[in-house]
């Protein structure tokens, strides 16, 4: 499966700030915000990702990610030159998918739970259709919405309704098979002249090859594309970081976990930044990874 980061947009809704910087680029809490969307694609065991932005940012993504082989990665990098909606980076994206099955993540979504790897995991591993991830949230008319039966089936989807049929909003997060790039060529652009994602969504429904799989409440997702939500995700990584000594999304402890570097090559990423809180935590990752393997 491969992996697409679509970390474009225009960040109007964080303005002035993002007048001078991309909001993927942002800083949630220890790190920038498009570390998370890359470490969930990480934790489903996808190795090659496309980073989609606008061009004024690709060049600050790459110096920053560079082509992932120091994370047992592959980062390759694609312009978005204006915003014209979250499907059009499936065709952006055409050449890197290669007729493959697809994860495209949101650029400023934040996923974390103690089952939600495993959970992401068993999705990704094999992908009919699309899958959709839904979290219950309390002001579902802001998002799309998905509708399930008392069975779970997926019924309905719906982009920011009036009176939403239920509160489960569909995050930032989808699961494609090879036929999503042929279904976001044949769509037509909304009345702003978008791709809208969930005409895809809409169109694998259709076919009776969408699905919802619903996060349970310790899964925390977050869309840190607002002021508001943004100081909430540092406020929640933060937060577990204190509670829980462990930090969020943190890629080179992500990679050593998943067994795409060894300890050695993390202590060496950590001792690079040894000078920050986060390089030291990298550095005593690789510790604390190297002692649990030689018991």
């Amino acid at each position: 499966m491969k992996g697409i980061v679509l970390a474009g947009g225009s960040g109007t809704r964080l303005h002035p700030t993002t007048r001078v910087t991309s909001k993927q680029l942002l800083p949630v809490f220890d790190k920038p915000m498009v570390y998370y969307p890359i470490s969930t694609l990480m934790a489903a065991g996808i190795r090659d990702v496309l980073v989609i932005s606008a061009p004024d940012a690709l060049r600050a993504l790459r110096a920053l990610l560079g082509d992932g082989a120091r994370l047992g990665m592959r980062f390759a990098y694609a312009e978005q030159r204006r915003p014209r909606g979250i499907a059009e980076a499936l065709l952006i994206g055409e050449e890197h998918i290669a007729g493959r099955s697809s994860a495209l993540v949101l650029g400023d979504n934040l996923f974390h739970g103690p089952g939600f790897p495993d959970l992401l995991r068993g999705a990704a591993a094999s992908v009919d259709g699309c899958v959709l991830f839904g979290s219950k949230v309390a002001d579902p008319e802001r998002y799309g919405v998905g509708e399930v039966d008392p069975s779970g089936r997926l019924v309905s989807i719906e982009e920011k309704p009036e009176l939403p049929k239920s509160d489960y909003a569909v995050t930032g997060l989808y699961l494609y098979d090879a036929d999503a790039v042929e279904i976001a060529r044949g769509l037509r652009p909304s009345a702003r002249g978008e791709l809208e994602i969930t005409d895809v969504n809409r169109a694998y429904l259709d076919r009776g090859k969408a699905r919802l799989v619903t996060l349970d409440s310790d899964v925390m997702w977050i869309d840190a594309g607002t002021e508001e939500s943004l100081l909430e995700a540092s406020g929640y990584a933060a937060a577990f970081a204190r509670e829980h000594g462990r930090r969020i999304a943190c890629l080179e402890e992500v990679a050593l976990r998943m067994g795409f570097i060894d300890a050695e090559a993390c202590y060496g990423l950590g001792v690079e930044m040894k000078d920050s809180p986060y390089g030291r935590y990298v550095m005593d990752a690789a510790r604390h990874w190297n002692g649990t393997q030689q018991r």
